[in-house]
C-alpha cells in the first residue's frame, strides 16, 4: 500500500520542482520574461487565428445545410451582409 504524503512534504516537493523548471532555461531572468513575453504573443495570435478559422468553417457547414432549413439561411444571410456592410 502507498504511503500517503504529507501535506508539508508535498509542497515542498512542489516548490522544488517550480524552482527547477525556472531555473532551468538559465540563470537570466530578462531571457526568461522575454520568452514569455514572445510564448504570449504567439500564444493570443494563434487563439485569434483558430478562433477564425473555427468559425468560417462553422458558417460554410451552416450555409451548406441553408437550403434545407429556411430560417437558417435567412440568419445566413443576414450574417454575411452585416459582415459585407463593415468592410
Amino acid at each position: 500500500m502507498k504511503k500517503p504524503v504529507k501535506p508539508k512534504s508535498e509542497h515542498d516537493a512542489r516548490h522544488q520542482m517550480i524552482e527547477e523548471l525556472f531555473y532551468d532555461f538559465g540563470r537570466n531572468r530578462h531571457q526568461i520574461y522575454w520568452m514569455n513575453f514572445t510564448r504570449g504573443i504567439f500564444f493570443g495570435f494563434g487563439t485569434i487565428l483558430g478562433g477564425t478559422v473555427l468559425v468560417a468553417i462553422l458558417v460554410w457547414i451552416l450555409g451548406q445545410f441553408s437550403n434545407w432549413l429556411p430560417p437558417l439561411s435567412d440568419f445566413l444571410h443576414q450574417f454575411t451582409e452585416i459582415i459585407k456592410q463593415t468592410k
